[in-house]
């Protein structure tokens, strides 16, 4: 017999234990969690990793190596295609008529314009990064783009030695003038 062969009179579903109903069903007394220990007791799972004492293989392992996920750019995504749903010929397309529209959530992450699908209608879009496709869709309904500077450390770097500037809370930054 295949899985595929189970019919409803042999039944597709196992019915579920019942335990703690007394002795006599098998699983009454310590209803199979044996006796004592945080096994037997509720909100004893051991978590993750836990090795008994023993110091966890996780934190055994050297930790090295850089991990881009800290420096990652996020976008938020718009298609070709939900420009040419949303807006009217001739419109400004950038972050604020995208929210309003409800296309981008909020301006937290710059918006980057993909090419998927076809676009006829001629927009001004102003974006922080558009793929090849998308330009080439834009220019080509006669369409213009504009792309915002995306420098995250802008303002922030010494233009003289390339260092970080101490960032000072704005409460003291008023304080001196």
């Amino acid at each position: 017999m295949m899985i595929h062969e189970i019919t409803v009179q042999a039944g597709k579903h196992k019915r579920r234990m019942r335990v703690g109903r007394g002795e006599s069903s098998g699983k009454g007394k310590t209803s199979g969690r044996g006796t004592k220990g945080s096994g037997a007791r509720t909100g004893g799972e051991i978590p993750f990793g836990t090795e008994g004492g023993n110091m966890p293989l996780f934190r055994r392992l050297p930790k090295r190596g850089f991990n881009n996920n800290y420096f990652r750019q996020r976008f938020s995504i718009v298609n070709v295609s939900d420009l040419e749903t949303y807006f009217e010929s001739g419109a400004t397309v950038d972050v604020s008529s995208l929210i309003a529209k409800g296309l981008v959530r909020d301006e937290r992450y710059p918006v980057k314009i993909l090419g998927d699908g076809e676009l006829s209608k001629k927009l001004t879009v102003i974006a922080g990064k558009f793929t090849e496709q998308a330009a080439e869709k834009i220019t080509k309904a006669g369409g213009t783009m504009q792309t915002l500077e995306l420098d995250r450390n802008k303002g922030k770097v010494n233009p003289k030695n390339g260092r970080f500037k101490s960032q000072k809370p704005a409460a003291k930054a008023k304080a001196k003038k």
